[in-house]
């Protein structure tokens, strides 16, 4: 922020915005889940997803048709202006920032729908400059528009510029509310050997030492090999970055809609690495991704151990032979503040946590 007093970063970009806010809210998304607004068939079934999911996402971007651009805009207009979202986040992914089809996007949604609308997913992120450009935007359209309370921006890590200037892109503006990871626009643009989107690559391994006798190796053996994860260094930038601005990781798409175990394996790698949520293709993908992204009952029952053994956070306790000191107990009050907020919107997963004794 060259040239920029901190004390500016917290006012609005436009005479009569919104306030910006100084902390991002953790509400649970666990499963983002994109439709196009576009069909009528997927359109229909929104109302009667909605408190099933923690985010619905009316895509306008990929896979949403040149001819159909105009109708998905209006679509997801409709949709919002038509349906009570209650506990469900209403997020938008808009079209690139350089395609013909974004200002009306945003001129629209804001002024439309900006006060049903809680996150804006904007693509192809390349660096500080793009977020600067909707900011300032979003700004001028809410004061246009009265809102009351700022819409937050997503970006999404597609390209190899945008993976280099993660962290400004992270700190770039108070409306920055996370990051996803998008694998397939990323590979193409890294060059790299996969058509895949998302998920592990069997060429992509590493081969166990071969067998030694009397001191001489056996390279006609057979070795076993592990497959390895293609974005782990990718996804660990990401969380990062995120986690130093105080904003939220997610991964993104997985492809291969019938490979579910592929696809849990993949959630739970992002999920162990500090993602918050994941992208949902298809619906069978939320329920991967609830399983996933929410806390076991059995890790919140130990959390919640430590956390009552800890008493003010100070010195070391044995628990079941284990040493747990401060910085188990910061891991541990992570897992608890996560199942309270899960338990407050899912009644499933409420009695889970409810029924297990510390």
């Amino acid at each position: 922020m060259s040239g920029k007093s901190a004390k500016d970063f917290f006012r609005p970009l436009a005479v009569g915005a919104p306030q910006p806010l100084r902390e991002i809210p953790a509400r649970p998304s666990r499963a983002i889940h994109f439709f196009d607004p576009s069909n009528a068939k997927m359109a229909a079934k929104v109302p009667a997803m909605v408190g099933t999911v923690d985010v619905l996402l009316g895509n306008l971007e990929d896979a949403v048709k040149a001819e159909n651009k105009e109708a998905a805009r209006q679509g997801l207009v409709d949709i919002a202006k038509g349906t009570d979202f209650g506990p469900t986040q209403l997020w938008t992914r808009i079209n690139a920032l350089d395609s013909p089809w974004v200002l009306d996007d945003l001129t629209t949604l804001v002024t439309e729908i900006g006060d049903r609308l809680d996150v804006i997913m904007v693509p192809k992120v390349q660096g500080a400059e793009d977020i600067h450009y909707v900011d300032r935007l979003l700004a001028q359209l809410e004061a246009k528009a009265g809102l009351e309370r700022p819409l937050l921006v997503h970006a999404i890590l597609e390209t190899a510029r945008g993976v280099a200037n993660v962290e400004e892109i992270c700190g770039a503006s108070p409306r920055m509310q996370g990051l996803s990871l998008g694998p397939a626009d990323l590979a193409a643009d890294r060059r790299m050997k996969t058509t895949r989107v998302g998920g592990g690559h069997p060429g992509y391994l590493v081969r166990e030492d071969p067998p030694r006798v009397d001191g001489v190796a056996n390279l006609e053996a057979r070795r076993s090999t592990y497959q390895q994860d293609l974005w782990h260094y990718t996804i660990a930038r990401m969380v990062d970055a995120c986690a130093m601005h105080g904003i939220y990781p997610y991964y993104g798409p997985f492809g291969d809609i019938a490979d579910v175990v592929a696809c849990e394996d993949q959630f739970r790698n992002a999920f162990l690495l500090g993602c918050v949520g994941t992208w949902s293709l298809h619906p069978q993908q939320i329920a991967i991704a609830h399983r996933v992204f929410s806390p076991s009952a059995e890790d919140v029952a130990h959390a919640r151990r430590v956390v009552a053994a800890m008493g003010d956070g100070t010195g070391a306790v044995m628990l079941d032979g284990k040493m747990e000191d401060d910085a188990s107990l910061k891991q541990c009050l992570v897992m608890v503040e996560l199942a309270e907020q899960l338990a407050a919107i899912d009644p499933e997963l409420k009695a889970q946590y409810d029924a297990i004794e510390v």
